[in-house]
C-alpha cells in the first residue's frame, strides 16, 4: 500500500508533467521587450505549473490547499489555476472522484473564478466535450472554461490561433466570443504585455472579434500586471472606441482578486485607468450587474458592466 501511494506522485508526473520550460518566453517564441515585464510573467507561468504539479502530486484537500497558500499571495490565484487544471485532469480518468467540484465547493472556493478557468487549459489537451465539461459547473461561471480554452490555445498554439486567427471547430456564437476573451488575455503573454505589438495583434482580426479580444486583454493587464501608469494609459488609448471592453476585463480581475482577498496595487491602477474607479468600485459594478441576471446569461452580463462603467464615467464628465 505504501509504495503504489509513493509512486502515484512519480507515475501521474511522468504522464501529465509540463516541464518547466513549456511557460519561457524562449520556449513559446513570445516577443520580447521589457526584461522586467518579461520576468514578471515568466514568474506567473512558472507558479502556475507549480500549483499544477502540486495537485499532480497529492490531490487530498488537506495537502494541496496549505501547499498552495504557502505561495506568493499576489500572484497565487495562478497556482489555484494551474492546480485546477491538474484536478480536472485527473477527473477525467478517474471521474467518480470528482476532485475540482469538491475544491471549487470546498476550500478553493475563494478563486472560484480561477478554478474555473483552469478546468478549460484540459480543453486543449484532452479529446472532451466543451459542453461535458461546462456543464459540470455552475450556468453562469461554466463559460470561463472556454475563456481557459481560448488562453491555451493562444498560449500553446499561437502561430494558429492569433498569428492564423483559427477558431475552433462547432463552438457556438456566444461561446466563440468567450473564447476570444481568453484569446486575448493570451496576447499580453504572447507580445510580452507590449502595446504596440498588442495594438498590430487585435486590428489584424476581423472588426466582429476585436471587443473581446480587449476585453481579455483588460483582464489580463489587471490581473497579472507587468506594466506601469504610462504603459497602462497608452493601452486605454490604443483601445480607442474598445475602451470599455477593457473596462469590463479590468472589472472581472478584480472581483475575482476582491473575492480571493489578494488585492494588487496595478489591479487598482487598471481599474482607475480604464474606468476612472478603484478596484473596490469596479469589482461592485460586477456584482450589481449580477442583479436578475438570467441564468447562463454571461454575455449579457459583461455586457451590463461595459454599459455600467460608461454610463458612470460620462456621469462623472458631465457633471
Amino acid at each position: 500500500m505504501f509504495f503504489s501511494f509513493s509512486l502515484l506522485p512519480f507515475l501521474r508526473r511522468s504522464l501529465f508533467g509540463i516541464s518547466s520550460e513549456e511557460t519561457t518566453f524562449a520556449r513559446r517564441g513570445f516577443s520580447r521587450g521589457d526584461s522586467r515585464t518579461q520576468g514578471t510573467l515568466e514568474h506567473i507561468g512558472a507558479l502556475f505549473v507549480e500549483g499544477y504539479h502540486l495537485a499532480l502530486a497529492d490531490d487530498r484537500m488537506e495537502v494541496l490547499v496549505p501547499a498552495l497558500e504557502e505561495l506568493e499571495a499576489a500572484y497565487r490565484g495562478f497556482a489555484f489555476e494551474g492546480a485546477a487544471m491538474a484536478l480536472s485532469l485527473l477527473d477525467y480518468f478517474s471521474p467518480f472522484k470528482r476532485r475540482l467540484a469538491s475544491f471549487i465547493q470546498g476550500p478553493g472556493a475563494h478563486h472560484v473564478y480561477m478554478l474555473h478557468v483552469g478546468a478549460g487549459w484540459t480543453l486543449g489537451r484532452l479529446p472532451r466535450s466543451l459542453q461535458g465539461l461546462m456543464k459540470q459547473f455552475d450556468p453562469l461561471l461554466s463559460w470561463l472554461v472556454v475563456d481557459g480554452y481560448g488562453f491555451h490555445q493562444g498560449f500553446f498554439s499561437w502561430p494558429r490561433f492569433i498569428a492564423g486567427q483559427e477558431m475552433p471547430a462547432r463552438l457556438s456564437a456566444q461561446a466563440a466570443q468567450v473564447f476570444d476573451q481568453g484569446l486575448g488575455r493570451s496576447l499580453w503573454f504572447v507580445k510580452g504585455a507590449d502595446i504596440a505589438r498588442i495594438h498590430e495583434a487585435v486590428f489584424a482580426f476581423p472588426a466582429e472579434r476585436r471587443g473581446d479580444l480587449w476585453s481579455g486583454i483588460g483582464l489580463a493587464c489587471a490581473y497579472a500586471g507587468g506594466i506601469g501608469q504610462d504603459e497602462v494609459q497608452a493601452l486605454c488609448s490604443a483601445a480607442g472606441t474598445a475602451r470599455w471592453h477593457l473596462a469590463q476585463g479590468a472589472a472581472f480581475a478584480a472581483k475575482a482578486r476582491q473575492r480571493a482577498g489578494n488585492p494588487a496595487a496595478h489591479t487598482d491602477l487598471a481599474c482607475r485607468i480604464f474606468s476612472g474607479l478603484s478596484s473596490e468600485e469596479a469589482a461592485a459594478v460586477s456584482d450589481a450587474c449580477l442583479i436578475d441576471l438570467p441564468q447562463g446569461a454571461y454575455a449579457l452580463w459583461r455586457a451590463r458592466i461595459r454599459a455600467q462603467l460608461a454610463g458612470q464615467n460620462e456621469r462623472v464628465e458631465q457633471g
